[in-house]
């Protein structure tokens, strides 16, 4: 008897907030018809800005996953000026990213000196077949185009090391 009379305000509490939610509008997202507000730095795609990318290769030798495959050539380039001689650039052929492989570490974009991967915020980007994951250059070219910009720097926040090197004044020589 003393058993029954406990359950009974924990059955009354528990009907309680059953009863409060469900007062509540729900805040379940309609996906397909409402398109969600992703946070500013949420990760989708990579995209890929491929004029900005000299075929250095670190991204691939960097990736864990071995999911990143380039294919370059050389290319002679013509003296700017008269007498000059002529250099040499290499000319990105294939750029490949297997998304069936990729665990979305970020380390490629990390590691890319010249800014020529970036997080895209596309994330409906999903395939009937598993080897229609492995996009080409042209496919991550098109997601450059939602790149968002990069957030403004905080007001209070400190000076890059490198800008504060670069503004010192010069040291004068010792006598």
């Amino acid at each position: 008897m003393s058993n029954d009379r406990s359950l009974v305000p924990g059955l009354v509490k528990g009907m309680a907030t059953t009863a409060r939610q469900m007062m509540r509008p729900p805040h379940t997202a309609e996906y397909p018809d409402v398109a969600p507000e992703l946070p500013a730095r949420s990760r989708g795609v990579i995209a890929l800005v491929e004029s900005n990318c000299t075929s250095c290769m670190l991204c691939a030798r960097e990736c864990p996953d071995w999911c990143i495959h380039i294919d370059s050539h050389k290319e002679e380039v013509p003296p700017a000026s008269e007498g000059g001689r002529a250099r040499q650039r290499n000319v990105l052929d294939r750029f490949d990213i297997d998304f069936s492989l990729c665990m979305y570490c970020g380390i490629c974009i990390e590691v890319c000196p010249f800014d020529a991967l970036f997080w895209s915020p596309q994330f409906e980007y999903a395939e009937t077949d598993i080897r229609d994951l492995l996009h080409d250059k042209a496919r991550l070219g098109q997601w450059a185009a939602d790149v968002p910009a990069p957030p403004e720097l905080d007001q209070g926040a400190a000076e890059a090391p490198e800008v504060a090197a670069a503004n010192k004044p010069a040291r004068k020589g010792r006598r």
